[in-house]
């Protein structure tokens, strides 16, 4: 007996926001080995039939693929997976993290870059970001070195890009069949358009301001450069910022009132470091868009929640990490203009967290500051997702996370209102936690309130996201002053207080 189709409210159903879960770091594992597929598959089977889960995201790691040597991809383990991905009817979300695994919040895998990139590192460590200390940092190679052929005669901009064409040409029937929708491109650190301003592994805690990461000799020298034809030749890296754990006011650069970054040579400075990340991401998203032209699937870029210190004037946590963001100067939009360039996702974490969670000191607003960055991405006119930062099972989280993902509710809209819905949420990230019955049973609940109490609905045009094949990224030209004018500041869109679709 055929099993009967569902049948959806015509109005809740424009209301649906597709709901992902993140698959575990070492699904592949760094021997580029598909372990425990009978254990994935029988969770799968229970995320999607008791759940009703759109899909998964899933880390494609550049250290795992390329690793034998330049332009000697494999792609088996990958392949084995998506295989499992299709006879289930998962949606695919692929992230090509070109990042190393290890490091970060929640990480508990080891996946290092290629060892053949690594070893250009041994006798030129310039090549990975660097504190003004000189610590050097591996887990993504410095974008002073973007255009640099320093790896057997290729530039970390053309081995991305190559990297991607290869991806698509190995899963070219995935594409066809629709199973792979979007490609959310690494842009640095924990795959984040960021500095890696807050590393664990060099002694950073919560919530320290962190440290500017620009002190390669390659960093070093195009700012003396961009000094010197400023007419500031004068002008040094700043030695001011303090370290790691500082607060704002420990340091000359961030403190209240006369601090260095108020200045005009740390305005200079600021503009310089924010603008040469929107630039870098900006090169690697349009090599997404030549790779991946024609297919049908959304390019998408995460940009890290640095919430802490954001109720402080100087946003230093924000600085450090290349986000130039201050209350007379909106550091996120420009991001969303860049992302419009390119038809591209905006996706933002750190969703399920709320002010009254977090400790005082830390001068925190993640309500604030979701609420400004999706409403950035939806003034720029393009696409907001997004994800929790730390894993949680509990009722809050859950309905803070609706709140956002549909911050008006499911309510008709008011007069002159903007309807606003997020494009999609993905959820960190399969455990065996998850799959424990209370918990699983509440994120039962929790997908079906995502759904606006529907069935899942594979027809993804009942709630307007068919994509069309990628079209190529829009000109060029005037991007940098657009990126500037970008930065004019300008209302949130409101938000309820809590959402009309709780779990509980």
């Amino acid at each position: 007996m055929q099993a009967k189709a569902p049948t959806y409210d015509d109005k809740l159903i424009q209301h649906y926001v597709p709901t992902f879960v993140m698959l575990p770091l070492g699904v592949v594992t760094a021997e580029n080995v598909f372990e425990n597929k009978d254990k994935l598959e029988k969770q799968l089977k229970e995320l999607k039939a008791a759940a009703g889960i759109d899909g998964v995201m899933v880390d494609v790691w550049w250290g795992i693929i390329e690793a034998k040597g330049p332009k000697q991809y494999d792609w088996s383990g990958y392949r084995e997976l998506f295989l499992l991905l299709k006879e289930l009817d998962l949606k695919i979300q692929a992230i090509m993290s070109f990042h190393q695994c290890g490091g970060n919040v929640g990480d508990n895998v080891f996946i290092p870059l290629p060892p053949w990139v690594l070893k250009v590192g041994e006798t030129n460590p310039d090549i990975f970001y660097t504190n003004r200390s000189g610590v050097r940092n591996k887990e993504y190679l410095s974008l002073g070195v973007d255009h640099m052929p320093l790896f057997a005669g290729r530039t970390p901009v053309q081995i991305y890009g190559d990297y991607m064409k290869s991806f698509r040409e190995s899963m070219a029937d995935f594409f066809e069949l629709g199973l792979i929708i979007d490609i959310e491109v690494g842009l640095g650190p924990a795959g984040e358009l960021r500095y890696p301003s807050y590393p664990e592994t060099q002694g950073w805690v919560f919530p320290g301001i962190g440290e500017f990461q620009c002190y390669d000799k390659y960093l070093a020298a195009d700012f003396k450069a961009a000094a010197a034809k400023a007419g500031h030749p004068e002008w040094e890296l700043p030695d001011d910022a303090g370290e790691y754990n500082n607060t704002p006011d420990q340091t000359p650069f961030f403190r209240s009132n006369n601090g260095t970054y108020l200045a005009e040579k740390g305005k200079f400075f600021l503009t310089w470091y924010s603008t040469k990340l929107l630039l870098h991401g900006d090169d690697i998203i349009d090599e997404a868009n030549k790779a991946f032209l024609g297919c049908k699937v959304k390019l998408a870029a995460k940009v890290s929640g640095i919430h802490w210190w954001y109720t402080d004037p100087s946003h230093a946590a924000e600085l450090t990490a290349g986000y130039y963001n201050l209350p007379d100067r909106d550091g996120y939009r420009p991001v969303a203009r860049m992302l419009s360039r390119h038809y591209g996702v905006l996706n933002f974490t750190c969703l399920e967290m709320r002010n009254s969670e977090q400790s005082a000191d830390a001068k925190s607003a993640p309500q604030e500051l979701v609420q400004m960055v999706l409403s950035d991405g939806w003034k720029e006119g393009i696409e907001v997702a997004g994800e929790n930062a730390l894993a949680r099972y509990d009722a809050n989280g859950y309905n803070q996370i609706l709140l956002n993902a549909r911050p008006n509710g499911v309510r008709p809209a008011k007069e002159g209102e903007k309807k606003l819905r997020m494009y999609g949420v993905t959820i960190l990230r399969l455990t065996d936690d998850l799959m424990i019955p209370n918990n699983f049973d509440l994120f039962k609940k929790f997908v079906r309130k995502m759904h606006a109490d529907q069935e899942y609905c594979g027809e993804v045009s009942k709630y307007g996201h068919e994509i069309g094949a990628l079209k190529r990224s829009k000109p060029k030209a005037r991007l940098e002053e657009q990126l500037v004018e970008a930065t004019k500041p300008s209302p949130a869109f409101p938000w309820d207080g809590e959402t009309d679709m709780p779990v509980a």
